[in-house]
């Protein structure tokens, strides 16, 4: 037949894409080495894993990580309370060696270790300053270094003792100057408290700090001499003025000059006012630059004189007569006055 040599024919006939095709397995070429960034492996190998395992629910993975964490968080409080317990209760700074000093308790001996280990906090994370000075009066060793000491005068006013006296001259806080005052009632001996040392009449010089910081209500005042009735003086070294209940400084009037910030207002007011009114409503171009000008210019000298009242500093005034103590703050050897006692 004729047809079926036709059809061996046309099946024998090579197609004319295979003419350049391998004719065995022995003849494909050999792939080289991947260059970088090529993913065709990694991304195969994890379709592989992915068509082993089968498909994977979504719900079924985030509880299992979700019971993975928890088991994971548990192992870790278990890891720290089995090292809690197994830890020592205090830091042990001291050499193995070293034996416990005689007459203080391994509890004290370990709190100071603990309180020396400790690192400094921060500044910004430290306390205030107050809470700084009653930790620099705990600074140091437990013993203290300085030793009681006699008096060295049985005619000696100690630090503490307090003179009670009352102004001569005012006080004006606008100008700095000198300021007097007369003791009123007799000083004795701070060691018996018979000897008269300073009597009434004697006179106090010092003078006053004129600088007032806003909100201000209490002068500052200290005392350089004390010059006794028969003339004989002694320094006494800034011996701070107090008022009758202890409060350091001097209060009784105060001027806050309320009265010039309000005329700085209502001037600055004014002036932004009279800018407004004073031009018509049909203008031209000129007019109202002009106007916008001289707007600008007294709205800012309106604003310079209010600040000029802000920056003037309260005025405080003490009147002549005022009581006062003031409080030794150094130890000051005197004489007797003409031998009197009580």
């Amino acid at each position: 037949m004729p047809h079926e040599s036709r059809g061996q024919a046309v099946a024998k006939a090579p197609a004319d894409a295979l003419d350049g095709a391998p004719k065995s397995y022995a003849d494909v070429p050999k792939l080289g080495p991947p260059l970088p960034g090529d993913l065709g492996r990694p991304i195969l190998e994890k379709q592989r894993e992915l068509d082993m395992t089968g498909p994977t629910d979504p719900v079924a993975d985030a509880a299992a990580r979700a019971a993975q964490d928890a088991e994971t968080e548990r192992q870790r409080l278990a890891a720290e309370q089995r090292a809690a317990r197994q830890s020592g209760v205090m830091l042990q700074l001291a050499n193995g060696g070293a034996s416990p000093r005689p007459g203080f308790s391994s509890a004290a001996q370990e709190g100071r270790a603990t309180e020396a280990a400790a690192p400094l906090a921060p500044k910004a994370e430290r306390p205030g300053r107050e809470n700084d000075l009653v930790g620099r009066a705990n600074e140091g060793s437990d013993g203290n270094p300085h030793r009681l000491e006699a008096p060295v005068s049985p005619w000696m006013l100690q630090a503490g003792s307090v003179i009670a006296a009352s102004l001569i001259t005012g006080l004006n806080s606008d100008l700095p100057g000198i300021v007097t005052a007369q003791v009123t009632e007799n000083a004795y001996d701070s060691v018996t408290g018979r000897t008269l040392l300073i009597p009434q009449g004697s006179r106090l010089i010092g003078s006053y700090d004129d600088v007032v910081a806003f909100g201000q209500s209490r002068a500052l005042v200290v005392w350089q001499r004390l010059i006794l009735p028969d003339g004989a003086s002694i320094r006494i070294d800034n011996a701070p003025a107090s008022d009758t209940e202890g409060y350091a400084g001097l209060s009784d009037g105060i001027d806050r000059h309320s009265w010039q910030l309000l005329k700085g207002v209502a001037l600055s007011t004014l002036l932004g006012v009279g800018t407004e009114l004073g031009w018509g409503s049909s203008e031209s171009d000129l007019v109202r630059a002009i106007r916008e000008s001289a707007q600008q210019n007294g709205a800012r000298a309106g604003d310079q004189l209010v600040a000029k009242s802000l920056d003037v500093q309260p005025t405080l005034k003490v009147r002549p007569g005022w009581p006062l103590r003031v409080v030794v703050h150094k130890d000051m050897v005197l004489r007797p006055w003409r031998g009197g006692t009580i």
